[in-house]
């Protein structure tokens, strides 16, 4: 466990059962504990940030939490499910009354030599920001529950030859169906969704009309996410869940629809529309109006024309 300055870095998953004052793991690089107390950590103690070199998945059971991330704090209820990469800066997590929750850990070395390895990197909700949380429903949090007992069952009774297989495979089905309920949520929460939707057209529109690419170059994602105040991976899978373009295929989209406004409206070279849709070289941006409308930018104009 590394110190600095309001940060502590835990390296092992020893390390921060040892902070929260709980039993040494039965496996040095995995663990799963149920925890039915107040906080386990004494945070008037610790340092404001931590980064682990693991994987956390959180489940809160009963009473509400909150977690630091950059200068807020964010609340989270009974039924949130969290989901944090190795070296992700975050908060001391607080809970408040008689709290109850899981907290699984996986370290990158026990997923070695499995598809797993590779696989879980494939989930963008890793990445996602802390208010970004998945919301289970009472159905969806029995089944990640089953999910934890299972694996709780091989962690602390069944550990053999084949206990690894058993529960990279769980952990596996895990992520699976936190992919799942992470599309209901998208979908389920449609008014807020769309809400993101209307802003990040409203965003790239004023992006165009006050030159902005001009200056920053064609719009990116990151650049969205950031105005939009949350992260690029949840911008992307929420756009696919509503009209099945990620972020970066609807920037796409509109560059595309406006580029055809230009070509069919001015006397503006391509070079020049290109320069205005923030190309650093008019051959990129003939190339992706060729890709998304099979047609180079002249052929569109001779064609409209």
């Amino acid at each position: 466990m590394k110190k600095e300055k309001n940060l502590i870095r835990f390296q092992s998953i020893n390390e921060i059962h040892d902070a929260c004052g709980i039993p040494k793991p039965k496996h040095p690089l995995i663990s799963l504990t149920h925890i039915e107390k107040e906080s386990c950590f004494d945070v008037s103690q610790f340092p404001v940030y931590d980064v682990l070199n693991f994987y956390k998945i959180t489940l809160v059971m009963k009473n509400k939490g909150r977690m630091r991330y950059g200068q807020d704090y964010y609340d989270f209820d009974e039924g949130s499910m969290m989901f944090l990469a190795p070296n992700q800066l975050v908060g001391i997590t607080e809970y408040s009354g008689n709290a109850e929750y899981y907290v699984f850990l996986i370290h990158p070395d026990y997923l070695l030599g499995s598809p797993m390895a590779k696989k879980i990197k494939q989930y963008a909700y890793f990445s996602y920001s802390v208010n970004e949380a998945l919301h289970l429903s009472e159905t969806e949090k029995e089944t990640v529950i089953s999910v934890f007992k299972f694996i709780s069952n091989e962690l602390n009774d069944r550990i053999d030859e084949f206990s690894q297989d058993v529960i990279l495979a769980q952990i596996e089905l895990l992520l699976q169906y936190a992919n799942r309920f992470y599309k209901r949520q998208f979908i389920t929460r449609k008014t807020v969704n769309n809400d993101v939707l209307e802003k990040t057209e409203e965003i790239l529109e004023e992006y165009f009309e006050n030159s902005r690419a001009l200056e920053l170059g064609v719009p990116t994602v990151q650049y969205i996410s950031e105005k939009l105040n949350i992260s690029a991976g949840y911008l992307s899978d929420l756009l696919r869940a509503l009209i099945g373009k990620n972020a970066k295929q609807y920037i796409h989209y509109k560059l595309i629809e406006r580029a055809k406004e230009k070509l069919s409206s001015t006397d503006l070279s391509v070079s020049e529309i290109a320069y205005e849709l923030g190309f650093e070289h008019s051959q990129s941006f003939s190339k992706l109006f060729k890709n998304k409308t099979l047609k180079s930018p002249l052929e569109f104009r001779q064609s409209f024309n």
